[in-house]
C-alpha cells in the first residue's frame, strides 16, 4: 500500500513522494489490536457458569456433610450423605440449565426469524448458518453445568473419606472446602480480569457462613428433638 504526502519536503513538489507500507504491517497491528481487545464479557457467561457450578457443589455437599456431622459421628453417614448431595445437586443444576438455556435458545430463535423476514422484505440476504451457530446449546450447559458441580462436590467427600477421627474430619473437610473456594475465587479473578484479592474473600466468606449455619441450625435441631 503507498500513500502520497501532501507537503513539500526537500524540493520535493506535493504529490511527488511516496512511502510504501507493506500490506502485513496493517493486518500484524489489526491482529495486536485484536488480541488486546478482548471480550471479557463472553468470557464472563461461560467462567460464571463454571464457577457457579463448582462452588455449588463444593460449598453445598460440604454443608451438608457438616450438618449431618455435627449431631452423627458415624462415617458412613456423612459419605452417604454428601453422596446424595451430589447426585442430586448434579441433576438439580442440569435440569435447571437445560431448562433456563433452552428458554433463551428459543428467544433467540423467534429473534432471527423476525429479523429474517424484515430483511427478506428489504431485500437482504443473511447467513442463517452463521447465525444458528452462536446459539447457546442447552445440552452442553447441562452437561457442563453438572460436571462443574460433581467436580467442587467430590472434593469434601475424598478429604473425609479416609479420616476415622470425627473431630479431625470436621477439621479436614473445612479445611479442604478453605482451600478449594480460595483456588475458585482466585481463578475467576484471573480470568476475568477483577481484583484477586477481594474475590478470593467474598467467596471464602460466603462458603464459611453457608457452613456455619448449616452447622449451626442442624446442631440445634438435633440437640433439642425438633
Amino acid at each position: 500500500m503507498a500513500f502520497q504526502l501532501g507537503a513539500r519536503v526537500n524540493g520535493i513538489t506535493p504529490n511527488s513522494l511516496e512511502i510504501d507500507i507493506p500490506m502485513h504491517a496493517n493486518s500484524t497491528l489489526k491482529t495486536e489490536k485484536e488480541s488486546n481487545n478482548i471480550d471479557y464479557f463472553q468470557r464472563a457467561q461461560w467462567l460464571r457458569a463454571a464457577m457457579l457450578g463448582a462452588n455449588d457443589g463444593l460449598i453445598t455437599v460440604a454443608s451438608l456433610m457438616i450438618g449431618v456431622g455435627a449431631i452423627k459421628e458415624d462415617i458412613s453417614v456423612m459419605l452417604l450423605a454428601g453422596f446424595a448431595g451430589l447426585v442430586a445437586g448434579a441433576c438439580s443444576m442440569a435440569i435447571g440449565e437445560f431448562v433456563s438455556v433452552y428458554t433463551q435458545y428459543d428467544i433467540e430463535v423467534a429473534q432471527m426469524k423476525r429479523e429474517r423476514e424484515a430483511n427478506n422484505t428489504n431485500g437482504v440476504v443473511n447467513d442463517e448458518s452463521a447465525e444458528r451457530e452462536k446459539l447457546p446449546n442447552p445440552f452442553q450447559a447441562a452437561l457442563a453445568s453438572a460436571l462443574a458441580f460433581s467436580v467442587g462436590a467430590v472434593m469434601p467427600l475424598l478429604a473425609a473419606a479416609f479420616i476415622k477421627d470425627h473431630r479431625i474430619r470436621m477439621s479436614a473437610v473445612a479445611a479442604v472446602v478453605s482451600m478449594a473456594l480460595l483456588v475458585f475465587g482466585g481463578i475467576g479473578a484471573l480470568v476475568g480480569k477483577t481484583p484477586v484479592m477481594r474475590s478470593c474473600v467474598r467467596v471464602l466468606i460466603g462458603g464459611w457462613m453457608a457452613m456455619a449455619i448449616t452447622f449451626g441450625f442442624t446442631k440445634l435441631i438435633g440437640t433439642t428433638g425438633l
